[in-house]
Order: structure tokens, then C-alpha cells, then sequence
């Protein structure tokens, strides 16, 4: 499984790179901080709503800290998606190493 730095990701943004950013944390969470564009699932939820994710994109996905992320990543591997990508570090390291105005918790 493919893994990013938060740095990758915002380069991948300001070029206006074609892939979705998957954010699989939980509501309350995504309340809290998020990042604007963002296609958010709930890791429960992931399996019965993976009609949504196009399998010819590449998908980010995140969570709080990457392990959630880095879980789905691979489960959506295991199921057909070769583009699946875990963002390492999650938004906590986005809020820390790319924008600020981001929440932490």
C-alpha cells in the first residue's frame, strides 16, 4: 500500500491534481476540523457506501493519525482499488506541517 506526506497531498491540491481525498473519521471528528473537499465515510461505513469511490482515481485517504486510514487503504486495496493511498500522519499532521487554522485534537 502507497503511503503520502501531508506536503504531497498540498502540492497534489495546489496543481490541482484529479484524486479524492477519502476522510474516514467520525462525525464528531469531521465537526472538530476537516479539510475543506474532503469526501467523508465513516471507517464503519466504508464497506456498504464503497459504491461511491471511483476505482480509477486515486484516493487519499485519511484519518486523525494515519492507523484508521492506513486500515481502509489497504482494505480498498484488497478490494480492486489500486489507487488507494494513506495519508500519513492524518490531519493532525496537515494542522502541524500545512495549515495551521486547522484544528487540532
Amino acid at each position: 500500500m502507497l503511503e503520502i506526506p501531508v506536503e504531497k497531498l498540498a502540492s497534489w491540491r495546489k496543481e490541482g491534481k484529479d484524486f479524492l481525498l477519502l476522510d474516514v473519521r467520525e462525525h464528531d471528528e469531521v465537526q472538530t476540523a476537516f479539510i475543506a473537499g474532503a469526501h467523508h465515510i465513516p471507517m464503519g461505513e466504508v464497506p456498504g457506501r464503497i459504491n461511491e469511490l471511483p476505482k480509477e482515481k486515486e484516493i487519499v485517504v485519511m484519518c486523525h493519525h494515519g492507523g484508521r486510514s492506513e486500515r481502509v487503504a489497504a482494505f480498498l486495496e484488497a478490494q480492486g482499488f489500486p489507487n488507494a493511498i494513506n495519508l500519513e500522519g492524518g490531519i493532525n499532521a496537515w494542522s502541524l506541517r500545512v495549515d495551521s487554522t486547522v484544528p487540532r485534537y
